[in-house]
């Protein structure tokens, strides 16, 4: 039997529809090869043309394969099995021959519609691909039914999928939650994001301008200022001259931490990163989950944060940390390159011969930012070898990783233990929401120094050149800034509101849909009143929900069977009938249209044309299937102007 060409169209819509998404995934020659077999196969459709032979798309799916062997090297994992996939159903559309053909083509674009949950679950793909289903419903449908027009196939479509969501729920809440990634090999089923363990010049202002969100936070009781906030992350410590690294830590005693008060509690829901490190406010004294903290006071997680975790976290504000430091980390804190920086190394031996202690140090390297014409910007220039020297005594042109990386080499140039801090400094706050929204572009470098009897003692160089940057965010520091992502620049009220709007939208479904996790369910199954939660127990409470469903729609239907029904035309029919009995003239429940035509007729020989006219027409589309949409309105307009 030949396809026809609107299900052909519906097929090829439907496969669109499913992998537009992975454009920006896939490698641009297999985007622009997919496309152009799409259209090869419209082509084909519209102009009648005989399909390729078998042995032309051996030949190209060789190739293909070669391509995609060469681009991945390897046909296995997500990225590679994904794009093999798309390819071969494009493929597939240029032997789509037979109603077969057509079936496992809906099929499969139903199975690729997962796969684009591997790159992103936010809403707008989940609406996506709900559009997509019901376009695959619908051309379902239509191989089904061959003639039904596109309006009612939609509906009938949009039906299925409302009689799924009770099973779909139930499914959600009891189905056994899945640890892990979602792909299989979980080699590659995430990529780090965010902060790194390094930092060269240019790390920082290139992550500044994303505007991915990195986490957020709930405060309990009052929320912080916004110089309060410095969300510890990855400490630095070794130097080559160009790149800070974090280098390999030897844990040599516990961290001791004097609580001097200001204590602050909170719960952090952390996008995943692929690495272990966990953001809290300094210095944190305690977390929900299982972690450690470093004896520089970093938290780390037990695995790497693959998927979005929620944890509670109390910190102190005012603190004093280490303060009997053990002689190995202060000698580490002291380290730098023997062949670098000469300038640099000369001015601060001069700080350290002509100045008293090392405060004053202190103070005359802020000062220097401060007053010798330093600007903070997002576009450094390029530094040479010497890039400390060519940064302070040439550009004075940085970003916070500029300004942190040349103070801790000054420091540690005048024998002063210091080490670079990253993480994000600041928030966004949502009032909408009730949260603070912490996003790449919060990303920030500062440093801390050792000071005896006084411990690690946190000193930003940022906030001496730019404190609006510590005050209010990075767009209140580069405020006119083209490197800005267009909504990082923007105050326009309404703009912001919509926003925090769609934010606090996303949060809700992180927490409530993504977030769903064994804890969670557990949670949720022993307030709904199941004790002693088992996988068995789980397994048979599913069942039966999933049985008491199937038999509830069953009978729903049966019901249906005995339910008298009454179509447009009939009701249409019965409201002329009400004309006539107002009049005195009642329709017998025997009689037939044609009966009742006649005795209205002898009581109204006036209007007798008209009542055989109007029941002729009822029988017409009642009887003889013409009830479309312009012939029903005919016949309302009809009744509607007759008159006794």
């Amino acid at each position: 039997m030949k396809l026809s060409a609107h299900l052909l169209y519906g097929v090829i819509a439907s496969i669109f529809l499913v992998i537009a998404p992975h454009a920006e995934h896939l490698p641009e020659w297999i985007s622009i090869l997919s496309a152009m077999i799409l259209a090869w196969r419209v082509y084909l459709a519209y102009s009648d043309n005989p399909l390729p032979p078998r042995w032309l798309l051996l030949g190209i799916m060789i190739a293909i394969v070669a391509g995609i062997q060469i681009s991945y090297h390897t046909l296995f994992g997500r990225e590679a099995g994904v794009t093999l996939l798309i390819i071969l159903v494009s493929l597939k559309l240029l032997e789509l021959r037979t109603t077969r053909d057509t079936t496992l083509l809906i099929f499969l674009a139903c199975f690729i519609i997962i796969t684009n949950f591997f790159y992103s679950q936010s809403i707008p793909t989940a609406l996506m691909m709900l559009a997509s289903l019901l376009l695959i419903l619908s051309t379902w449908l239509q191989l089904h039914t061959g003639t039904l027009e596109l309006r009612p196939r939609v509906k009938i479509a949009g039906m299925i999928l409302l009689q799924a969501i009770p099973l779909t729920l139930l499914l959600f809440v009891l189905f056994p939650r899945v640890q892990g990634p979602l792909w299989g090999m979980p080699q590659d089923a995430y990529s780090s994001s965010g902060l790194s363990d390094s930092m060269s010049p240019g790390t920082l202002s290139r992550l500044s301008l994303s505007q991915a969100v990195a986490f957020r936070v709930s405060f309990e009781g009052t929320t912080p200022s916004h110089e309060q906030m410095y969300w510890r992350g990855p400490i630095l410590w070794d130097y080559d001259g160009v790149t800070w690294t974090s280098g390999i830590s030897i844990r040599s005693k516990l961290p001791t931490l004097d609580q001097t008060g200001n204590p602050v509690d909170y719960t952090v829901t952390l996008e995943p990163h692929n690495k272990r490190w966990l953001f809290a406010l300094d210095m944190p004294t305690k977390l929900s989950i299982p972690s450690v903290i470093t004896d520089d006071l970093q938290v780390l997680s037990k695995e790497p944060v693959i998927a979005r975790v929620r944890y509670n976290v109390h910190s102190q504000l005012t603190y004093r940390v280490n303060v009997e430091e053990t002689p190995y980390q202060l000698q580490r804190a002291l380290k730098l390159p023997a062949t670098f920086n000469p300038r640099a190394r000369k001015l601060a031996a001069d700080w350290r011969a002509t100045l008293p202690d090392d405060d004053a140090i202190i103070r005359a390297a802020l000062n220097l930012f401060n007053r010798e014409g330093f600007e903070y910007t997002l576009e450094p220039p390029l530094l040479g070898r010497d890039g400390i020297d060519d940064f302070l005594f040439v550009t004075r042109k940085g970003f916070c990783e500029h300004y942190a990386s040349s103070f801790v080499y000054l420091m540690r140039a005048a024998g002063i233990p210091a080490r670079v801090v990253t993480g994000y400094q600041g928030g966004e706050p949502n009032l909408l929401g009730g949260y603070s929204i912490i996003r790449q572009s919060d990303a920030h470098a500062w440093t801390e120094v050792w000071i005896k009897n006084r411990g690690w003692l946190r000193m930003d160089p940022t906030a001496v050149i730019s404190p609006e940057r510590i005050r209010s965010g990075l767009s209140a520091s580069v405020p006119d800034s083209p490197s800005l992502p267009f909504m990082a620049r923007t105050q326009v009220p309404w703009l912001l509101k919509m926003r925090f709007n769609l934010d606090m939208l996303n949060y809700r479904w992180d927490q409530w849909v993504l977030g769903y996790n064994t804890e969670q369910q557990f949670a949720f199954l022993t307030r709904l009143g199941m004790e002693d939660i088992s996988w068995q127990k789980m397994a048979l409470n599913l069942m039966l929900g999933v049985a008491l469903l199937v038999a509830l729609f069953a009978l729903l239907m049966l019901r249906r069977l005995y339910k008298h029904s009454t179509d447009r035309a009939q009701k249409l029919y019965l409201r002329f009938c009400r004309k006539l009995e107002r009049a005195g003239v009642v329709r017998l429940p025997h009689e037939g249209p044609q009966d009742f035509a006649v005795r209205a007729a002898a009581r109204f020989p006036h209007q007798a044309d008209a009542i055989h006219r109007i029941s002729a027409h009822y029988l017409s589309l009642r009887y003889e299937n013409k009830a479309d949409i312009k012939e029903l309105s005919a016949f309302r307009r009809e009744i509607s102007a007759f008159k006794l």
